[in-house]
């Protein structure tokens, strides 16, 4: 089975279409939160997302969001009832199994309280070997990480909607995992906000 995975697209339906057309064919699509951008919305995001039938969870973005600090953000004319309802109804966490596989989807931290951004060489990236999972799927810090901790595989897509990270070159990127050989294929691509040919590439 091949799973594609995205993580903390911010609003960036560009990155998003970018990201689908280079994973290809996959079975499923995982969300790894922070689909929308501190009080932003995107309509565009979700409703996509939703039409692949994309495994979703909230990040903290989408958490502030539906917080009551984003009350007036959800008043904003133009944003769809019926999407915001759907994005608020997404859990914080999730698990799947999929191919035989047990795959923990969280946006920061297995551990609680949450939020916590926990980088490739940070020593807490230790702690994910303890999750009750066979893969750990991770996003929040925009930085892309395949790495196995004793039998636990953990995977950080990087950011398919704002590039952070300077080891890729601050380029976009998501994931693609075959569930069976655990082979992860992780794809780089620049933000066609930026670089408007890179969509005329593709």
């Amino acid at each position: 089975m091949k799973v594609g995975i995205v993580s903390d697209l911010h609003c960036n339906l560009q990155g998003l279409e970018l990201a689908l057309k280079a994973m290809g064919e996959i079975d499923e699509l995982l969300c790894l939160g922070d689909s929308i951008f501190e009080y932003q919305f995107s309509n565009e995001v979700v409703a996509r997302l939703k039409e692949r039938s994309a495994h979703i969870i909230k990040g903290n973005h989408e958490e502030v969001f539906l917080s009551p600090a984003g009350e007036r953000a959800r008043l904003r004319e133009g944003i769809d009832p019926a999407l915001l309802r759907f994005l608020g109804e997404q859990p914080h966490r999730r698990s799947l199994d999929l191919g035989g596989k047990r795959l923990l989807l969280i946006h920061s931290t297995p551990w609680e309280p949450r939020g916590e951004y926990v980088h490739p060489h940070s020593p807490k990236l230790d702690r994910f070997g303890e999750a009750d999972a066979d893969i750990v799927l991770y996003g929040h810090t925009h930085c892309q990480v395949v790495r196995r901790i004793g039998s636990v595989l953990v995977i950080n897509p990087g950011s398919a909607g704002d590039a952070r990270d300077s080891r890729n070159g601050r380029q976009l990127s998501c994931a693609v995992l075959d569930t069976v050989s655990e082979e992860v294929r992780v794809i780089d691509y620049p933000d066609p906000r930026y670089e408007p040919r890179a969509l005329l590439k593709r």
